[in-house]
């Protein structure tokens, strides 16, 4: 027998993906690469996909606007949350507290 779909959304996992919807992410990949966009959600492989995005070749300071991306998770390293509790009037207490 199957979990239904109310068992699966409230599974704790699946709502803390949730919460991380419309959040800015930072991945980074295997191929030194980092994205920074608007987590908009996975598909069904858990690929991610990302909107409003710039990508940035790690150890190269310019970036290009990539617009909407779907990261495979098999390339991706790191995924990084933008952590809104450690800033104040939008700015953040120091650089490392970005992101969580």
């Amino acid at each position: 027998m199957s979990p239904s779909s109310t068992d699966q959304s409230t599974c704790p996992s699946i709502t803390a993906l949730k919460s991380l919807l419309t959040t800015t992410l930072r991945i980074t990949t295997t191929d030194n690469r980092v994205f920074i966009g608007t987590f908009m959600g996975t598909d069904q492989l858990l690929n991610i996909i990302l909107v409003n995005t710039e990508e940035y070749i790690l150890g190269n300071e310019a970036s290009r606007f990539v617009g909407q991306v779907m990261l495979p998770w098999r390339l991706v390293l790191h995924v990084e949350a933008f952590d809104q509790q450690n800033t104040s009037n939008g700015k953040a207490k120091d650089d490392r507290s970005l992101y969580i």
